[in-house]
């Protein structure tokens, strides 16, 4: 093992270089710390991330995230694929998402039931692939002097009080943090020693590319039949969902055409014959979730803290949070400019969100069955997801647009994402927000918040003007991941915003 005593020690060394560990990176090197990635691919264009299985939605904070740190405009593949039906007038039938297999659309959305969405808010919803965010972030990450080595995974590690030696075979490693991103079977999570709490799996999930030699023996779409499901979504695409309890996938038995033809077989009730399979890869419903996101000098981010089935792509922006939220707290943390429990509040406030999207997995799954009772909830769930508040509410959760923090502080958008306020200049919120600092919003130009800004000029700025819809705001404190801390209808109590800056920001 090289054991060179004069290597560097980075701030933080990442695992994994998907885009939750990438979108990390540029957290950390935007606020002047140094990281490192590993990652164990040498080659970070897989199959599966190409179309269309690299094909995901991206949700409103996703997307508010990208918008504020300048990198949305950076995806082309959403502006070629972006939701034809996003603007749908009223009445469209156009599906635009599902839950559990229920088809929702446009023209059954209320989006006047979203509070603090503005005219000049981004999206709710936006299509995207996998392999070009993480180019993106990839690229943004080494501009800003990321390392990332590629064909070294983790192998073990060890901390102390001051720091982690890292080992990657006979390579080693020193940083002051550990951040585990490196995915379902997180290497980081288990020798870290984290509980991963949870439920079994109910099924396996297939996703194939497959030649066909009877393709008209297969019906178009999504089909549930009586032992399980199997959506063609293009030709030679299909995802198939085994109700196995997810024997198939904890076997790690190779995927070989004949077994993909069997179960395709049993579960559309045809004999069509597959000619070919040349992409095969098995996932279940098993639903899991670390205790704790944190163990001394040791975080975990993304699927390495939790995971749930693939179900309309929740996982890429329940990580993608995760990173936006950690990010800066962690860069605090390592500067010396944190508040009292500030790291802390990564997990308090990102667990619930993951437990909430785990159980949104779960209920899913409970109405996806083949048993009479499964068959009878769906029933239900289709009717009400046909009336304009069910799929109001579905299609808010599944969008992120109800992702909240308890942050407490008696105004009701504390906690919230900021809404994109638009100047009377023409500039908005959240193109002020691409170097990662809080900033103190004041519609009335107070003295007294500009004195309290100039306090913590490293750390915050100072934006004041009237707004085109200010929503009856006087002031609003906003933190660097773009959440509300503190806002006012009124003058200014001063000791209340001091107090909130305190809470969030050391000088």
């Amino acid at each position: 093992m090289s054991n060179d005593q004069n290597q560097s020690v980075y701030d933080v060394i990442i695992s994994g270089a998907g885009p939750v560990g990438l979108f990390l990176g540029c957290e950390l090197a935007l606020a002047k710390c140094s990281v490192l990635i590993l990652e164990k691919a040498e080659n970070p264009h897989s199959p599966l991330k190409q179309l269309p299985f690299g094909i995901r939605g991206l949700s409103a904070p996703t997307i508010e995230a990208l918008y504020r740190r300048g990198l949305l405009n950076e995806l082309e593949v959403h502006k070629r694929l972006k939701n034809p039906h996003q603007n749908a007038g009223q009445g469209s039938r156009r599906q635009v998402g599902h839950f559990a297999g229920i088809p929702f659309h446009e023209g059954d959305i209320d989006i006047s039931q979203w509070k603090y969405r503005l005219p000049s808010s981004t999206e709710t919803s936006l299509i995207s692939e996998m392999q070009e965010l993480e180019m993106v972030l990839a690229r943004r990450a080494e501009a800003l002097g990321v390392e990332i080595k590629r064909r070294l995974a983790i192998t073990g590690f060890h901390q102390t009080g001051d720091g982690v030696t890292v080992q990657s075979g006979e390579q080693s490693f020193q940083s002051k943090w550990l951040v585990g991103c490196d995915g379902s079977r997180s290497v980081v999570r288990k020798a870290g020693g984290f509980e991963f709490a949870g439920t079994e799996p109910e099924f396996t999930g297939y996703t194939t590319q497959v030649d066909i030699a009877d393709p008209e023996k297969l019906s178009p779409g999504r089909n549930v039949t009586p032992t399980g499901m199997y959506l063609q979504s293009q030709p030679g695409y299909v995802v198939i969902q085994d109700f196995d309890g997810g024997a198939f996938h904890n076997s790690e038995k190779p995927v070989t055409l004949e077994h993909v033809q069997e179960v395709l077989r049993r579960i559309s009730n045809t004999d069509v014959t597959i000619s070919a399979l040349h992409i095969a890869t098995t996932w279940t419903d098993r639903a899991r979730q670390a205790t704790t996101y944190r163990n001394g000098r040791i975080l975990l981010a993304g699927d390495a803290a939790h995971i749930h089935a693939p179900l309309g792509g929740q996982g890429l922006n329940l990580g993608l949070g995760d990173a936006m939220n950690l990010g800066w707290k962690l860069a605090a943390t390592i500067q010396e400019k944190a508040p009292s429990g500030l790291l802390d509040s990564y997990y308090t406030e990102r667990h619930p969100i993951g437990a909430q999207v785990l159980d949104w997995s779960r209920a899913q799954v409970a109405i996806m069955g083949t048993e009479p009772h499964a068959r009878a909830l769906n029933a239900i769930f289709r009717d009400l997801m046909n009336t304009r508040d069910g799929a109001t509410y579905i299609a808010g959760r599944v969008r992120g647009v109800f992702t909240h923090y308890d942050l407490g502080g008696g105004h009701p958008l504390a906690g919230h994402s900021v809404p994109n306020f638009e100047l009377e200049v023409g500039t908005r919120i959240g193109e002020l927000m691409h170097d990662g600092q809080g900033i103190l919003l004041d519609f009335d130009m107070n003295a007294s918040l500009k004195t309290l800004a100039s306090e913590y000029d490293d750390q915050m700025k100072y934006v004041w003007g009237r707004a085109k819809e200010q929503l009856g705001l006087s002031a609003v404190l906003i933190r660097p991941d773009g959440f509300i801390a503190w806002a006012s209808d009124n003058e200014p109590n001063e000791q209340s915003i001091r107090q909130a800056v305190a809470l969030w920001f050391a000088r």
